[in-house]
């Protein structure tokens, strides 16, 4: 289908065009834009209707939305901007250049002005940047059929009605109703009959990781957003923290690579911003490096003398360095997940232990073996490198399963704690066991 787009652009059949895009979904619609220049993006965005075109406009990346908007007239840019749901606009704003911020908040009411400079003010990370105002508030005092009135009445602009909010006077939120049970239940019962007070909400203020975090324990389709007096500001819906997941996914692979975290897409990056986030780590590590030179140089005497202790060091560091990645991505995984958490560290300590022992010893026999076999090496080296082998493995793992720990404990993120920082300390130490091993068993 996307083909057939693109050759009905290229052929400029505009009339059958645009008949073809009202049987596509929006989101397949954008996925045509990746393959478009410029102005191929801007005629193809023309030739939506309206309503159809805020929807396209939400699923496409920002530098596509930043190339449409510079591109179409500003009373056009008022009629996408009117029909997307108000979390989309602020996900919007949030990429726009400050020239078209300006002009969104130019063509607003002072009501919508205030709240959009009021979302935008929110910490990047928090939930109250990711929530939406467009949810269906309730009475308690209505009946089931007043309820559903209200709902048909105003149902059609909001992001979802399947949960309704119950607020007092003051806005207070004092208990949720599904759709589901409006339906089901008679139309002369009250919502407060008919509501649920013990529900689950989040604040404003509470970090996004944490937010989503709710969603998996409670299966939730939609969360309350509540300030700190409890009143209602805002919900979150399922379809945003699928975003937040996979943000959150995206920032700890590029940390664990060793990499400044960025939502830019790889291909739209330019050189010089790919090479800016990813020098100051490699620098870090670099000079973090020079430990281990200083360990090598410290023991250069033992080197010299026995060659094959110098043979064997890229494995020891290797696989020390593969020990503790492994048992690093495991724990961050499982914090993630909120599977592990700050108080289970001995557990961890206990687990790594015991794993490390069975994975050292298995490992260590069989080097032992390849190096009795293969290499013929005398029994004495052989014993060194594998009792080295073993004992690398146990402290790779352990301080590969409770660093990440520490991290979240002094507030950082445990992420950073994987890969190559974790390689670079366990190289170090391994380095110090197999020279003093070495020395304590070779007599060097």
């Amino acid at each position: 289908m996307q083909d057939k787009i693109i050759q009905l652009l290229e052929e400029k059949k505009f009339a059958l065009l645009k008949q073809e895009l009202k049987e596509m979904r929006a989101a397949d619609i954008a996925e045509v834009f990746d393959e478009l220049d410029k102005k191929n993006s801007v005629i193809l965005f023309r030739l939506l209707a309206k309503d159809e075109a805020a929807d396209v406009f939400s699923h496409l990346a920002s530098h596509q939305q930043r190339d449409i908007v510079e591109a179409i007239h500003e009373t056009h840019l008022d009629e996408i901007i009117e029909e997307l749901f108000f979390d989309d606009m602020i996900d919007f704003l949030e990429e726009m250049p400050a020239n078209v911020v300006k002009r969104v908040l130019a063509s607003s009411t002072e009501e919508e002005r205030k709240l959009i400079n009021q979302f935008l003010n929110y910490p990047e990370n928090a939930a109250g940047s990711w929530m939406t105002i467009e949810y269906v508030d309730l009475r308690k005092e209505m009946t089931v059929k007043q309820a559903m009135n209200h709902i048909k009445k105003i149902g059609l602009d909001k992001e979802t009605i399947y949960t309704c909010y119950v607020l007092n006077n003051k806005r207070k939120l004092e208990g949720i109703v599904s759709l589901r049970k409006l339906v089901l239940f008679d139309d002369d019962l009250l919502i407060a009959d008919v509501m649920n007070d013990d529900f689950i909400a989040g604040h404003t203020l509470d970090d996004q990781e944490e937010v989503a975090s709710l969603f998996k324990k409670y299966d939730l389709l939609t969360l309350p957003i509540v300030d700190k007096e409890d009143r209602l500001v805002g919900i979150i819906t399922i379809d945003d923290i699928i975003d937040v997941i996979d943000q959150e996914t995206t920032e700890d692979f590029q940390k664990m690579a060793a990499m400044e975290p960025s939502e830019e897409e790889y291909l739209y990056s330019g050189t010089f911003a790919l090479a800016r986030r990813r020098i100051p780590w490699l620098l870090l590590l670099m000079v973090s490096a020079t430990f281990t030179e200083g360990i090598i140089g410290r023991f250069e005497d033992i080197l010299q003398a026995v060659a094959i202790l110098a043979a064997s060091i890229p494995m020891l560091m290797d696989t020390a360095g593969n020990a503790g990645s492994q048992s690093s991505t495991l724990i961050i995984r499982g914090m993630a997940l909120g599977e592990i958490e700050l108080e289970d560290y001995l557990k961890v300590f206990w687990s790594e232990l015991r794993v490390s022992f069975v994975v050292g010893a298995a490992l260590g026999l069989l080097n032992f073996l390849r190096m009795m076999i293969f290499v013929r090496a005398e029994i004495g080296f052989a014993i060194t490198v594998s009792v080295t082998l073993v004992l690398t493995i146990m402290m790779a793992k352990v301080v590969g399963g409770t660093l990440p720990i520490a991290a979240k404990k002094m507030k950082l993120d445990p992420a950073i704690m994987a890969g190559p920082m974790i390689t670079t300390i366990v190289d170090a130490l391994a380095l110090i066991v197999y020279f003093n091993i070495a020395s304590a068993l070779l007599g060097l």
